[in-house]
């Protein structure tokens, strides 16, 4: 499992080692050429220094002191050296006068070469004196630094944590809670970056609770309206069980039949819509023809629009509205709005579907000449198990909410508006769909 503090922590502390080990080397290098323009002028200044020397007396014994840092070679233009007579201490011999840096097998050298007087004289020093005395006034500098370093790296250990103590009462407060505590986390002196976090769990939590109190309205509605009918049915058992009559036995028992039939229908209503709510099982998308689905829907509810005597037909079907979705619950669709729409025409009225490409949009409608929804009314006959005052038909008050719960689902827009010479028309109104699809 990855840990952020760890991480954080690996990552500071590489970050500040690697700016000493940098800042080392800088001054490392500062040194060594400090060291080299220091160490040059000396060399030139021994060279002239001895230029008019006499190399058999004191000169001579200190340019020969082994101890000394500095060779000293002097010859003649001839080629003969003057000192040191037995070359002791092989320096390589210069190829111009002036400074310069020549590698012989003993190592690197830097030499100050100075002619005059018939005689040439060099005064060399090994470059590793020079390296040696800058990694030593380098380590001088950095070496409180090394011994800084445990306590800037226990600093930052205590920053971190410190830091990163917001999210670990973040995660105990969250971690405590009960599923019945669904109440916003505290946000007040929350660090900016962990801001985001507290308010999208807030976030969650809001939706989480608002669909707990959705699910519990929608059992008690449920059971609410399954009541009823199972009472009836109760009933209607009890009549068939006391009666005697064979007539009055027969109504009883079609009764019980209606009963069941309804009670039925209310337990698919219920369950196409938890089907269809958000967080349930999605299926996957294929392309629909909205006009094939509108024909398969007017199929099957066409012996239901037959028995009222309604004229069950589409006006116009456009073979270029298809959606990509669900095409079971699209089905379900249709079938609640061809539903809804026959429950509530006259006998003998009318029931139209069409479907087209509007702006790029497909839609579908469904109209009959019914009596209409009120404008007043027309929000709340999405909601579940409403039913209007005075309606006719003795529906579950489903239809609309699995109409508006799937058209949801697929990003659609559902619309009431009066049909022409009077009615309702139902138009669901689909999202833009790619020209691939």
């Amino acid at each position: 499992m990855k840990s952020i503090r760890r991480k954080l922590l690996v990552v500071l502390i590489a970050v500040m080692t690697g700016f000493l080990l940098l800042g080392a080397w800088a001054t490392y290098a500062a040194a060594r050429e400090e060291a080299d323009a220091m160490f040059d002028y000396h060399l030139e200044q021994i060279a002239r220094a001895l230029a008019s020397r006499d190399f058999g007396g004191a000169a001579g014994a200190l340019a020969a002191d082994e101890r000394f840092d500095f060779v000293v070679r002097v010859w003649t233009r001839d080629g003969l050296f003057l000192f040191p007579p037995d070359a002791a201490r092989d320096i390589p011999e210069p190829v111009r006068p002036g400074l310069s840096t020549i590698r012989a097998a003993s190592g690197e050298w830097r030499i100050f070469t100075l002619q005059g007087r018939g005689q040439t004289i060099a005064v060399a020093q090994p470059t590793a004196v020079r390296a040696r005395l800058a990694a030593s006034a380098a380590l001088r500098t950095v070496s409180p630094f090394l011994f800084l370093l445990p306590l800037v790296v226990a600093l930052i250990f205590l920053t971190v944590a410190r830091e990163l103590r917001p999210l670990v009462g973040l995660a105990h407060a969250v971690g405590g809670r009960t599923p019945e505590a669904l109440d916003p986390i505290p946000a007040t002196d929350v660090p900016a970056e962990v801001r985001p976090l507290v308010d999208a769990l807030n976030d969650l939590l809001a939706r989480l609770r608002a669909a707990l109190a959705a699910q519990r309205d929608f059992v008690a509605d449920a059971a609410h309206e399954l009541r009823t009918p199972l009472a009836a049915l109760q009933l209607q058992a009890g009549l068939i069980e006391r009666s005697t009559d064979a007539d009055e036995r027969l109504a009883a028992i079609n009764e019980l039949k209606a009963g069941v039939a309804r009670a039925a229908h209310t337990v698919r209503q219920l369950l196409t819509l938890a089907r269809n709510e958000p967080g349930a099982h999605e299926r996957a998308s294929v392309p629909v023809a909205l006009g094939e689905l509108l024909r398969q829907g007017v199929a099957s509810h066409a012996v239901l629009a037959d028995s009222r005597q309604i004229d069950l037909g589409a006006t116009d079907l456009d073979p270029a509205a298809a959606v990509s979705g669900d095409a079971e619950a699209l089905a379900s669709l249709v079938d609640n709005l061809l539903a809804n729409a026959i429950a509530h025409a006259p006998s003998g009225g009318r029931v139209d579907v069409a479907c087209g490409v509007g702006d790029g949009r497909p839609w579908l409608t469904v109209s009959d000449n019914g009596p209409g929804i009120p404008p007043d009314e027309r929000e709340r006959v999405f909601d579940r198990f409403y039913r209007r005052s005075g309606a006719a038909t003795g529906g579950t008050g489903l239809g609309l909410a699995i109409v508006a719960t799937i058209a949801r689902r697929h990003g659609a827009e559902v619309a009431l508006t009066d049909t022409a010479g009077g009615g309702l028309t139902v138009r669901v109104i689909f999202p833009k769909v790619a020209p691939s699809s």
